[in-house]
């Protein structure tokens, strides 16, 4: 089994920043893959970034290139996703993933397990 709790989530007004925070606990995930997908009311649960445990490689969907960035602490088992730049497009709850396949995958069908979400509102 593997636990993961969300936290860092708020208000902010356009262009803030905001840093979520994804810990992780049960299994060993050397060689998983750790992602993050957002959900607005009334959308499909999209893609956002994702990261290997094992070397560090990442993916980002292209809303978010070049704003957000995926990185991972593993003395700290935990997973964060920095967010600059936001906009009120990035409302929306933000959910941790864990895929126990090695590669990257942005469908969230391929991910085991999940947190249950922190919320994110920037405001414009």
């Amino acid at each position: 089994q593997v636990q993961l709790v969300e936290s860092g989530g708020g208000l902010v007004q356009a262009g803030g920043s905001l840093r979520l925070s994804c810990a992780v606990s049960g299994r060993t995930l050397s060689r998983y893959v750790m992602g993050w997908f957002r959900q607005a009311p009334g959308k499909e649960r999209e893609f956002v970034a994702a990261i290997t445990w094992s070397d560090g490689s990442t993916a980002y969907a292209d809303s978010v290139k070049g704003r957000f960035t995926i990185s991972r602490d593993n003395a700290k088992n935990t997973v964060y996703l920095q967010m600059n730049s936001l906009k009120p497009e990035d409302t929306a709850v933000y959910y941790c993933a864990a895929d126990l396949r090695s590669q990257i995958a942005t469908r969230f069908r391929a991910y085991d397990y999940w947190g249950r979400g922190t919320q994110v509102t920037v405001s414009s």
